[in-house]
C-alpha cells in the first residue's frame, strides 16, 4: 500500500517474528548471547520479558543460528496437562509412541534423547508462553526432562520464555524443585530511548529504504508512547506510515505520531 510511495520493498514495521528484522539492541545482544550459552553448555535458561519487547523474535534467531548438531523442538502453546505435554514432545521429536501412559511416554523419550546424544546431536526444548503451563504437575514433567543426563553432561537444553509473571510464580516454594535446575534468568526490558533511531534505522533499511523517514521530534515521541516496547513501535510507525500515506506526506513528523497514538489509544505524551 505505502511501499511504493517511501521507497519500500517490505513492510518494515511488520509485528511477525521475522528474525531479519530483529534489531540488536543491547539487551537483545546480550539475552540472544545468553540463550546461546545455554544451548552450547546444555543448560536450563528462563528469559522473561514484558508483551511485544521480542521474546518470540529472539527464540526465532537463535533456532536461525544452530545448525544440523541441534535438535529443536517448539512448543508455541504450552497449555497441555502433562500427559498432553509429554505426547507433544514426542510428536515433535518425530515419535509414534502407542502407549498413553506417561511412564512410557517419558522412557520414549529419553531413549530418543539418548540416540541424538549418540549421533553427536543436542534436543534444544523451547517451550514460548511458559506462563500459560495451567499448573505445578505439568511443570514436574518439564523438570524431569532436566533428569536427562549423563555423569559428566546434560543431554538437553531447555529454553522457558514467558512474561514477568513466569518468574513470579517460580519463585513460590512448590516450584523450588525446578528453579533450582535453572541456570540463567534473563530479563528482556524496554530498549533505551537512544536505541530507538537505530531500531527505526534498521527496520527502514531492511525494508530497502537507507534514508530516514522520521524527524528527530518524531522518534522522540515515538519513545514516549511506545516506553520502548518493539511492538508498540510497530504499530505506531505502521499507523503514522499509512496516515502519512494518505496525505502524501514524505516525512513522518510528530503530528503523525501524535494521531498514531491517539487512534491506537496508547496512553503517553509527547514533548515537541
Amino acid at each position: 500500500m505505502y511501499e511504493e510511495f517511501y521507497g519500500l520493498q517490505l513492510r518494515p514495521f511488520t509485528k511477525t517474528p521475522n528474525p531479519k528484522f530483529l534489531f540488536m539492541s543491547r539487551i537483545h545482544e546480550e539475552a540472544l548471547a545468553r540463550l546461546q550459552y545455554a544451548v552450547e553448555e546444555k543448560e536450563i535458561i528462563l528469559l522473561t520479558g514484558e508483551i511485544g519487547c521480542g521474546k518470540t523474535t529472539l527464540t526465532r534467531a537463535l533456532i536461525d543460528s544452530l545448525d544440523e548438531k541441534y535438535r529443536v523442538v517448539l512448543i508455541i502453546n504450552p497449555r497441555l496437562t502433562p500427559a498432553q505435554f509429554l505426547r507433544t514432545l514426542a510428536k515433535r521429536f518425530d515419535m509414534d509412541v502407542p502407549s498413553n501412559f506417561k511412564d512410557d511416554l517419558i522412557e520414549a523419550v529419553y531413549s530418543k534423547v539418548y540416540e541424538d546424544y549418540e549421533a553427536g546431536i543436542t534436543p534444544v526444548i523451547i517451550i514460548d508462553e511458559a506462563q500459560l503451563i495451567p499448573d505445578k504437575d505439568t511443570f514436574e514433567e518439564i523438570r524431569l526432562l532436566t533428569n536427562f543426563q549423563l555423569d559428566d553432561t546434560n543431554l538437553l537444553s531447555l529454553i522457558l520464555v514467558g512474561q514477568p509473571d513466569l518468574r513470579r510464580r517460580l519463585n513460590h516454594k512448590v516450584y523450588l524443585p525446578l528453579k533450582q535446575r535453572i541456570g540463567l534468568f534473563y530479563h528482556l526490558g524496554p530498549i533505551s530511548e537512544d536505541e530507538v533511531k537505530g531500531y527505526i534505522e534498521y527496520r527502514l533499511k531492511v525494508g530497502g529504504r537507507e534514508d530516514m523517514l522520521f524527524t528527530d521530534e518524531a522518534l522522540k515521541s515515538l519513545h514516549i508512547y511506545s516506553k520502548g516496547i518493539p511492538r508498540l513501535i510497530n504499530s505506531m510507525a505502521t499507523a503514522a506510515l499509512l496516515s502519512g500515506f494518505s496525505h502524501e506526506y514524505r516525512i513522518i513528523d510528530v503530528g503523525l505520531i501524535d494521531e498514531a497514538a491517539q487512534e491506537l489509544g496508547v496512553n503517553g505524551y509527547s514533548e515537541n
